[in-house]
Order: C-alpha cells, then structure tokens, then sequence
C-alpha cells in the first residue's frame, strides 16, 4: 500500500432482490403516486428555479462558440490538408 493512503471502512449495503431480468432494490416499499395538481405545482415550482442568463451572457456565449467554431474548423483544415499532401507523396513513392 502506498504511503499516507488509508482505506476506508467498507460498509454493508443492502442485496439486491433478483426478479427475472429486473432487480429490485427494496420490493416491499409501496408506491406513492402523485396526484395531477400536486404534479403541476411541482413542474411550476421547478420552473420558477430556472435563472435564464442575461442578454450580455448570451452575447458573449455566442461569440465564444462562434470563435471556438473558426479555430475548429482551421484545425481540421491544416491536418486535412496535411494528411492529403503526405498520403499523395507516399503514393508516389510507389508508383
């Protein structure tokens, strides 16, 4: 064992219950089901999370992609470019 690392104490999890194809963690938990207006205040509850960014944010975020995009695309080119050269001197080594 490397010096200063220590293990930690395993604990014991639960087995899980062979059904078939399907494992089931804990088959005896019942189900509890959410009603369509609990559901609703959920959803809306969550939407209300959301922070959209700003106007700015988006500004910058576009062109950060858009200059991501140019340097990708030069990239490709030069290694394209640089592999077709060498495949075509190698051919004509050949021939």
């Amino acid at each position: 064992m490397a010096k200063g690392k220590t293990r930690r104490p395993q604990t014991a999890q639960p087995t899980p219950v062979l059904a078939g194809n399907a494992v089931a963690a804990d088959a005896t938990a019942p189900k509890k089901r959410t009603t369509i207006p609990q559901f609703i205040s959920q959803v809306r509850a969550e939407g209300r999370k959301i922070v959209w960014p700003s106007r700015k944010e988006t500004w910058i975020t576009s062109v950060m992609v858009f200059i991501m995009v140019i340097i990708a695309t030069i990239f490709f080119f030069v290694v394209d470019f640089g592999l077709a050269r060498l495949s075509t001197w190698l051919l004509a080594l050949g021939s």
